[in-house]
């Protein structure tokens, strides 16, 4: 049977005010999943009515209730973890390796987040005025707007619920239109964990309807966002306006070095594992592969001859690793990019070819400015191997882009492998590792067209609260100075 999902608004399921649902799809086969609501302004205002209302009490929330609810959540999500598998196979196209990944970093995520809730503190400091206490605090924001993607919507959803709730926000989350029930169902687990109604609210649709209208809205204080660069640039305009701060975490054409000493084996399985992960459908892939000279063929043939290897079967098989492609107009724009490649005198390796809606592993050679390869994001299992003469070149090479998120270096000489991380221009450097990997704690983001700001359990106190400066003067001290 189709499940059917309305809002989730103030704690209870809410019809659209428009009586309009859309079609959720699973990409393996285009059939349907599910439905969900198609929010417009008016569910837009009721949920943020309903957030700013619970946030005049739930900002006194003591942290230890705080720590203990979103470490309930956690345990209820070890609970229900083969629920919220089905639903990353099916609604997003999953295989079940990177299923599994993200289940355990979003219990991860929200275990971090209960520990954060201690650490929202403030500090005393001297003052000019004898007698008086000078003491700074911390305070939470209010509403705050998250904004999802589909590739990792439930470990998105945590992170960018987790830590607002946390540090005494409340929430409205804006889902992927190709995404919503994991969000949906990541609701009803906040709610059982303890959470009051209105703490978070959950609404569904299309960002080009009623994204700005979130965005722009009085009564958000704050906004998080995972997507695209285009999108990302023009809420920053919005917050701008507003004098309204966000944390923005973007595309990537992330650099992957591998210099002439490097151990080749390791260096092809991270690389596998960095390009290939969730069929390429990550911001921090592999996209630019930056190989020096001497060892530059044999990588492209250890690389090639992987890369071929690597299954598309059965998305509940541990073995697959290459799921569909999310939607139509995400396969055209990979297909686009291969294409263009091609016609225009890049080497196709091996892949470019097509089994329903899975693209196979795709590495082209000689690829040049004029192609849109370069430059662009695919977001699919779509890499460019480059050659370089040396260390110089390649760091040269990994900065020559506007992206900047993440990057990987593979070297046997650590202080070649320091300098040029200090050196690369990315929020996010790996030595000798894939460039696929997140923690909880870590400052994760880039810079440039990658993002503004970072996400992660730490950094987000000093973004989701703003200090306040108090003091007290003593009585009976001369005030003269």
């Amino acid at each position: 049977m189709i499940k059917t999902y309305d809002l989730w608004i103030n704690g209870e399921h809410t019809k659209p005010a428009s009586g309009k649902y859309f079609d959720v799809l699973n990409p393996l086969d285009d059939s349907l999943y599910c439905k969900a609501a198609e929010s417009n302004q008016t569910d837009i205002n009721k949920a943020v009515d309903a957030a700013h209302a619970c946030f005049s009490s739930y900002r006194k929330c003591l942290a230890k209730d705080r720590e203990a609810m979103l470490t309930k959540a956690a345990d209820l999500l070890e609970r229900d973890r083969e629920e919220f598998l089905e639903i990353l196979i099916d609604e997003v196209g999953s295989p079940i390796n990177k299923a599994q990944f993200e289940v355990t970093q979003t219990i991860g995520q929200l275990r971090a987040a209960a520990g954060s809730a201690r650490r929202i503190t403030g500090q005393t400091m001297p003052s000019d005025t004898p007698g008086r206490l000078s003491m700074s605090v911390r305070k939470p924001l209010g509403v705050v707007a998250a904004i999802t993607p589909f590739n990792v919507p439930l470990l998105k959803a945590a992170k960018l619920v987790a830590s607002p709730l946390a540090t005494g926000n409340t929430v409205v989350l804006l889902t992927s239109e190709e995404a919503p029930a994991v969000s949906f169902r990541f609701a009803k687990l906040i709610e059982e964990a303890g959470f009051p109604a209105g703490s978070l609210n959950v609404v569904s649709g299309f960002g080009v309807d009623v994204g700005d209208f979130l965005t722009d809205h009085p009564l958000v204080k704050a906004v998080m966002f995972t997507g695209s660069s285009v999108v990302g640039k023009h809420i920053s305009e919005i917050c701008g306006r507003n004098m309204k701060p966000c944390v923005l975490e973007l595309g990537g054409k992330s650099p992957y070095i591998v210099l002439a000493d490097a151990d080749l084996g390791l260096a092809v399985q991270n690389a596998i594992i960095g390009m290939f992960f969730y069929q390429g459908q990550a911001c921090i892939a592999s996209s630019r592969i930056i190989v020096e000279a001497a060892v530059y063929d044999q990588f492209v043939e250890m690389y090639s001859a992987a890369a071929k290897q690597l299954s598309m079967g059965d998305l509940h098989e541990m073995s697959t690793i290459l799921g569909p492609i999310i939607s139509p107009r995400q396969r055209n724009r990979v297909r686009t990019h291969i294409e263009d490649a091609v016609s225009k005198g890049a080497t196709l390796i091996t892949g470019g070819e097509w089994e329903g809606n899975r693209c196979q592993p795709t590495i082209l050679t000689n690829v040049t400015e004029d192609m849109i390869v370069c430059r662009q994001e695919t977001f699919g299992p779509v890499t460019s191997i480059y050659s370089v003469d040396n260390a110089e070149e390649a760091l040269a090479l990994a900065n020559d882009t506007h992206y900047g998120l993440s990057g990987a270096i593979h070297t046997n000489d650590l202080n070649k492998a320091l300098s040029l991380a200090h050196e690369v221009e990315t929020g996010m450097i790996h030595i000798n590792a894939p460039s696929v990997y997140d923690e909880p704690h870590v400052p994760f983001g880039g810079i440039g067209d990658s993002g503004f700001g970072r996400e992660g359990v730490d950094v987000d106190i000093d973004a989701l609260t703003q200090w306040k400066w108090i003091t007290i003067q003593m009585p009976g001290y001369d005030q003269a100075h």
